[in-house]
């Protein structure tokens, strides 16, 4: 039977040949897991995802969301039954601290698990779990009766969470928000304001949504210094933990999108009808300090949707390219009479298969590299190996988000290209998950964010020995695989692309502080996508050389695994990687043509 979704043997090989995850349990945060109760916690995860959520998904994409008049958001009807299913299975926020109603599971687990949901149905999925991104800021920043009051329930998806930020004249500018607090006597606020692109803002799956609001205390300063976050409910809680009265926070409409049609994107009035009242969460002014808690963590969970898209797309695509006969070997294409064979013997279908396997396999252990660091920096007893955790993380997160989501995106429209013609029509699926990805170069910061983001921030974090260290982990990982006699070649290139990079990090981040800052921002893009592509050389190499220190002995099904490792690190660094050495030549040329040219020059 064809695997969907996601190989379960590419994520065991990931969790427990790479990263070797069972080595988590030796700390007191992780203490009450074995690799036993990870398998079977991932393969329940598969289970359900295959049997409740797919089956779902058709509803979300072609029914999608209703809004009703008078505020109401409906889901489908199929996904009521699954959401319940979903809260009692207890699949809402397995991350979260038990006390609070979670389970203490390590995030690399969670994002193996959420892999198979999100892929299954990224829209159903984040119905149950988005409120854990809200809580997690409530257990940082709250007060104790807030913690009281909010946290269980929103673990348990009692109740739901989202993230208001967005408004329409103060999109990835932030800081020009206008919605306004105004202190109250008994020292709440009341709000007022639009917000817009509202993920999950209002809908009919739980009894009450809790919606941090990032607005400007009156009087406070402009800017991103001025901006404080509140707490506040959809019907506000009464001293007992019961529902009271009905909030002024109100859906005024929906928006019809291009993809994850079966996700309420919402736009949300606050303070037009009546009080909106809102409980200050940290303190005044902190807002985006608190709200970066759960935009981190954003960021890292979109390249994993991003990724979950791009696996699934490519196992259809894989299936389908076995299944689909169409066309006689090349070898026999001057005999007429020879059979037609599956389109999987074509050599270009090949090189399209090829191309999404190493993007899938190389962004799932970047990604998930990406959260075992959030679990080695939440384990760690030595304050060094935290802080240096939480460096590479910095590092990482702007590459795995913005690099991971285009080229999520990439390898789904290779899906609907292995497809064919039968890709772009709504017999087969790949045309609605190629839709729904695209929303993940946009969410939590475009990648031209990312890319400003990696240049101007990360690049130079402790002066530019983040970077460094990221360099020395990559040249460590060549001279290791160097030693195998199958990965030697593979190191020998690797190695060369890590010097190259590290010389166009250099110049760029010069360029940035010189009087030429803008041609280099133009280019910053272009080298968060090289720097991508050595990091996933990196990841590559890494796989090829646990591969082959494990093949000697190894079984024959798990011979042929590795085998398909190293092929696939021979096909992105032989195939992939010089066309970023390539583009390195350009970024370091530092063509300023787009930032140097008059603005009617662009016609129109």
């Amino acid at each position: 039977m064809a695997q969907l979704i996601a190989d379960r043997r590419d994520i065991d090989f990931v969790l427990h040949e790479l990263l070797e995850v069972e080595t988590l349990t030796a700390s007191e945060k992780f203490n009450a897991f074995n690799r036993r109760t990870f398998d079977l916690i991932v393969s329940e995860a598969r289970r359900f995802a295959l049997k409740e959520m797919l089956p779902a998904y058709p509803d979300g994409d072609r029914i999608g969301v209703r809004y009703e008049s008078d505020g109401r958001v409906q889901v489908p009807d199929s996904f009521h039954r699954v959401h319940q299913l979903y809260l009692e299975s207890e699949w809402t926020a397995p991350s979260a601290p038990p006390e609070y109603g979670g389970q203490g599971l390590p995030h690399v687990i969670r994002a193996a698990v959420e892999e198979y949901f999100m892929g299954a149905n990224w829209a159903l999925c984040a119905y149950g779990s988005m409120g854990a991104g809200t809580a997690h800021m409530i257990q940082l920043y709250g007060t104790e009766e807030q913690k009281r009051t909010f946290l269980e329930k929103i673990n348990t998806g009692r109740w739901g969470g989202t993230m208001l930020l967005t408004e329409p004249e103060a999109g990835t500018d932030v800081g020009s928000l206008t919605t306004t607090a105004v202190r109250n006597p008994d020292g709440t606020f009341n709000l007022t304001g639009n917000k817009i692109f509202i993920t999950n803002g209002e809908h009919d799956l739980v009894e009450n949504i809790i919606h941090p609001v990032l607005a400007r205390v009156e009087n406070d300063p402009p800017g991103t210094k001025g901006i404080s976050i509140f707490i506040v409910p959809k019907y506000l809680v009464n001293p007992d933990g019961s529902l009271g009265q009905r909030n002024d926070i109100v859906c005024t409409g929906v928006e019809e999108k291009h993809g994850i049609h079966g996700s309420a994107t919402c736009s949300m009035a606050l303070g037009s009808r009546g009080p909106c009242t809102g409980f200050l969460l940290g303190e005044e002014r902190q807002g985006m300090k608190i709200m970066f808690h759960m935009m981190n963590g954003a960021r890292l969970g979109t390249g994993l949707q991003a990724l979950a898209h791009a696996s699934t797309s490519y196992l259809y695509a894989l299936d389908y390219a076995r299944q689909r006969i169409q066309g006689r070997d090349i070898a026999d294409f001057m005999d007429r009479s020879a059979p037609s064979v599956p389109i999987i013997r074509h050599p270009d279908v090949r090189r399209m298969l090829m191309w999404m396997k190493a993007h899938v396999e190389g962004l799932r252990a970047l990604i998930y590299l990406g959260w075992h660091l959030v679990d080695r920096i939440q384990a760690a007893d030595d304050d060094e190996e935290k802080e240096s955790c939480l460096n590479l993380l910095e590092l990482l997160t702007p590459i795995i988000k913005g690099y991971g989501s285009e080229r999520g995106y990439d390898v789904c429209i290779n899906g609907i290209q292995v497809f064919g013609g039968a890709g772009y029509i709504r017999d087969y699926p790949v045309e609605a998950i190629a839709r729904d990805c695209k929303i993940t170069t946009i969410f939590e910061g475009c990648t031209g964010i990312q890319a400003a983001d990696l240049l101007g921030r990360k690049l130079g974090l402790k002066k530019g020995a983040v970077c460094m260290d990221l360099l020395a982990r990559m040249k460590a990982a060549a001279e290791r695989a160097g030693a195998q006699e199958a990965t030697a070649d593979l190191a020998r290139r690797m190695d060369a692309a890590i010097d190259r990079l590290g010389a166009v990090a250099l110049h760029m981040g010069q360029s940035a502080m010189s009087d030429k800052f803008r041609a280099a921002f133009a280019h910053s893009l272009p080298f968060l996508d090289v720097m991508g592509d050595v990091v996933m050389g990196w990841m590559h190499l890494w796989r090829a050389t646990v591969a082959a220190e494990k093949m000697s002995g190894a079984k024959k099904k798990d011979r042929l695994f590795y085998v398909g490792q190293i092929k696939t690190a021979e096909f992105f660094i032989r195939t992939i990687l010089p066309g970023a050495l390539g583009r390195m030549d350009a970024i370091e040329d530092g063509c300023d043509a787009a930032v140097a040219m008059d603005e009617a020059a662009f016609g129109g």
